[in-house]
Order: C-alpha cells, then structure tokens, then sequence
C-alpha cells in the first residue's frame, strides 16, 4: 500500500507546539477516512486514477488502435450520413428556413409524430432527367474505368519490370501532377482542347485539319480530363501487385512451351486480377460523382449526377431533394464494394482452409 506523506510545521514563537496536517487515504484501497463530502468521496472512489487504470487495462494497444479509426467513421461518416438520410424523408418548404420540415414532432396530446416522406425518393425513378444522369453517369465511370485500365496497366508493367533503381523515379513522375492543384490541371486541358488552343493551332499548322475541331463541351472532353486525373489510382494499386509477381512462373511456363502473350494470359493476368479490382473501384467510385471536370469540360445538354445534386441544393433550395440523390449515390457505391468483399473474404477462408 502507498500512503501520502503527511506535513508537519514548527510553531516559530514556542518550538515545542506542532501544527500537523496528515493525508492518510490510502491509494490502492480508495479508503477515505474522516468526514470529506459526497463530491470528495466519489472523486476518490471512482476519480481519474481509476479511470486510468481501466483505460490501461482495458483500451490500451490494439484496442485504441481499431478504436481511432472508427471514431473518426463515427463523427465524420456515420453521423453526417444520418442527418442526410433524415433530411431526405422531410418535406420541402420553399419559404422556410432551413427549406425542409421537421421528421419527428410533439403534438398537443404529449404524442411524438413521426412523418416520413418518400416523395424525393419517387421523384428520383420517375423523372426523366434523373434518369437520363444516373445512366449517363455510370456510363461516363465505366468507359473511364476502361479507358484507365488500359493506359495505366501497361505502365504499371513496365514500372514494375523496370531496374529496381529507376521504379522509384517512374512511381514519382505517374504522382508528379498531384504537386499541383486540380483545378488548375482542368483549367489546363481547357487551353489545349478550346477551338483557338494549342491541339487545333499544331493540327492547323501542319495541315492536317482545314478547321478547328469541336473537343470542348464534349463526352470527348469528360472522358480525357478523369482519365487524365485519375490514372494514378489505376497504376499504383496495379503496380503493388505486379511488382510481388514471382517471375519463377514465368519461367515455368516458357519452359513448358508457353509463350510470351500465352505466358501472360495464363499467369501475370489472373494473378493481378486483384490489382484490376482495386485500382477500377478506386476510378470509378469518384468519377460517378465527379462535378468539376463535367462542368468546366462536358456537354450542356446532358448533366450528370452530381451536377443535377449541386443545383438541386444551391440553385432549387431542395434540400430533400439532394439529399436523397445523395443517398441513392451513395448505396449505389458502396453495394458493389461490399459484394466484392463480401466474396473476396470467401476466397481468402477457402484458401486458408
């Protein structure tokens, strides 16, 4: 048992009469002797050393560690998430400040009433021109998810099959844009794709064109800025699985008459379908709520998702509205990811039983 000191002071006048002031509370036992209060005694009780204590015995390590991440889902996901799904059940009042009305109420008789609306929701399936965005969006990620694949799969091949002194260079110039702003990137393609830019000025020059060719406000023009903007993510998770391919089965399969293309088919191919997974999820989850590059590069007349999301919200004040293209974008994304998982876990237990 530890027990604080006690504190003595000698009387300056006389030298023999003694002023003693002792703590005997005994730290491991939580005794607290003598008359000190409720507050005083709970403190003692249950106060910060023994909140350390079970924090040490029970959140310390790996706990604190899985705990971190998911706290911030928690303030930063999960809550924003909610407050969104609650927004997209209420009624929109266009007068009405915030424009929405409220889900649960207190009525006279001491009653809570719970309004839910899915007209948002309805709106979404039965317009048109959500429609016509929601398709046009998905069709915009796929073909750019294609069109990454087969750019940056022969890049991620290369990198990976390069001297191990000259990857690090190749990784730094594929993530070289990102040292630069976004905005400016696009702003960039703006000058080289206008009729009057640097594409149709070098293509006039030489002869090859008699007029300027149409590429802004374009699918053209979509389709070059994500891929542009997006490529990295489609190299880098596909060189970290290239670049931990035994090259031993390469050779195993030459030596059984194999070659070269057939060699890839049949070994490097499946073997980096993980690597594909990764990197097309990482291209397409973004590019389907892209906004930027659609605005400033894509066409007037077909807007996509998140176009439709930002004008629903600023421009209409429909607060319902966007939150429910918000919802339906969102279990539109994650679905996907957690069959994928879902089935890349089954792989993962057959392969260990």
């Amino acid at each position: 048992m530890h027990r604080a000191p006690s504190w003595s002071r000698n009387d300056a006048c006389g030298g023999s009469k003694y002023v003693t002031l002792t703590a005997s509370r005994t730290i491991g036992s939580r005794e607290t002797p003598g008359r000190l209060g409720p507050v005083w005694t709970f403190l003692f009780r249950y106060g910060p050393p023994r909140w350390t204590e079970y924090i040490l015995k029970n959140w310390s390590g790996q706990r604190t560690v899985i705990a971190i991440p998911y706290l911030w889902l928690l303030l930063f996901f999960l809550i924003p998430f909610l407050i969104v799904l609650k927004i997209s059940f209420t009624e929109y009042l266009p007068l009405g400040r915030p424009p929405y009305g409220p889900v649960f109420s207190w009525l006279e008789e001491g009653a809570l009433d719970i309004k839910l609306r899915i007209g948002s929701y309805a709106y979404l399936f039965s317009e048109p021109l959500y429609v016509s965005s929601w398709l046009y969006s998905m069709e915009v990620a796929a073909v750019s998810t294609l069109l990454c694949l087969c750019v940056g799969y022969p890049m991620a091949y290369a990198i990976s099959r390069a001297p191990s002194t000259q990857r690090n260079v190749f990784l730094m110039l594929v993530i070289l844009p990102f040292w630069t702003s976004f905005l400016l990137r696009i702003y960039a393609w703006i000058g080289l794709l206008k009729a009057d830019g640097v594409i149709n000025n070098v293509l006039l020059g030489l002869g090859i064109i008699n007029e300027p060719l149409t590429m802004m406000k374009t699918s053209f023009a979509v389709y070059i800025g994500i891929v542009y903007s997006y490529l990295p993510f489609m190299i880098l998770p596909l060189y970290s699985n290239l670049e931990k391919h035994d090259n031993t089965l390469l050779e195993a399969a030459s030596d059984l008459g194999a070659g070269p293309i057939r060699a890839f088919l049949r070994v490097t191919l499946p073997l980096s379908v993980p690597g594909i997974v990764a990197g097309s999820l990482l291209v397409f989850i973004p590019a389907v709520g892209e906004y930027v590059i659609p605005s400033l590069l894509g066409r007037t007349d077909q807007l996509m998702i998140a176009t439709l999301l930002s004008d629903e919200f600023f421009h209409n004040r429909d607060w319902p509205k966007a939150s429910a293209v918000a919802i339906v974008m969102l279990l539109l994304l994650v679905l996907p990811i957690m069959i994928f998982q879902h089935f890349q876990n089954k792989e993962l237990q057959a392969r260990k039983s």
